[in-house]
């Protein structure tokens, strides 16, 4: 059991690695913020740990909710039956660059696990 949960994380380590240092260059320093908070707060529900995994949530890339960055901004602050709204627990400064760093991740790059990535 020690051996899957160990395997486990460090696929959802990888992809965290393939996510934010794959797509580093160009990135303005409100898209890093996105990223990290992303990355700390979203990658659980929404970023796959393996092949074969589910998420629990969409992928979030460019083309969350037709790419619009208001309803982007709108989503994360209120949340549904499925999310929470972060409106408590965010600024509206992070909650903006949260949408903007989903608007700079490309598709592909979000719906790939980090196990089908090669150097």
């Amino acid at each position: 059991m020690r051996h899957h949960f160990a395997t486990g994380a460090i696929a959802a380590c990888a992809l965290v690695f393939v996510v934010t240092v794959g797509h580093t260059e160009d990135l303005a320093s409100i898209e890093i913020l996105g990223r990290n908070l992303v990355n700390q707060n979203c990658a659980v529900c929404h970023l796959k740990p393996q092949l074969g995994a589910k998420t629990y949530g969409p992928a979030l890339n460019r083309e969350t909710l037709g790419g619009n960055v208001e309803a982007i901004r709108d989503f994360v602050s209120i949340g549904n039956q499925r999310m929470p709204g972060f409106r408590y627990r965010f600024s509206v400064a992070q909650i903006d660059a949260i949408a903007v760093y989903l608007k700079s991740v490309p598709a592909t790059l979000a719906a790939t696990p980090a196990s089908a990535v090669t150097r």
